[in-house]
């Protein structure tokens, strides 16, 4: 038999994983890692991967690279910085592996969506741009389209 935390708990945890969360959110520019994020609230790195799944949906890596690329589209769109310079810019260490994340949450590579982007957002307030360019997952894609006839 196992045990099941209590609600109290829960309630402890849902709090330190707000915070790990939290610390994403501002600090996505650093290199974070499971390890450190779970060290930084006395958890395992398991532990955290397991309870930051059940809380939000997605792995503690999934969300961080969410926040990065998110922030990636805000430094395209500006048009001022290259696509290496804006890989750097939100925590990526490789153009690679930033590439193919970018690519799998905004549906085109970085190079094609900053050229669109340049000319499609222009005039349009910074938060408005923000929220008609947020990425979608391919899963929420997926969901959202019709089915085929």
């Amino acid at each position: 038999m196992t045990s099941r935390p209590s609600e109290s708990q829960n309630l402890r945890d849902l709090a330190l994983l707000r915070r790990v969360r939290d610390r994403m959110d501002r600090e996505y520019a650093q290199p974070l890692d499971v390890e450190a994020l779970a060290r930084g609230v006395n958890m395992s790195a398991g532990h955290l991967s397991r309870r930051f799944r059940a809380a939000y949906g997605e792995s503690p890596y999934g969300y961080l690279m969410t926040r990065r690329i998110e922030r990636a589209m805000a430094l395209l769109r500006r048009g001022d910085l290259s696509v290496t310079d804006v890989c750097f810019a939100v925590g990526c260490s490789s153009l690679g592996t930033f590439s193919t994340r970018f690519t799998e949450l905004v549906g085109m590579p970085p190079s094609t969506y900053r050229r669109r982007a340049v000319s499609g957002t222009a005039g349009l307030p910074a938060c408005v741009a923000k929220q008609v360019t947020r990425p979608v997952r391919n899963r929420e894609a997926r969901a959202a389209e019709p089915p085929l006839a």
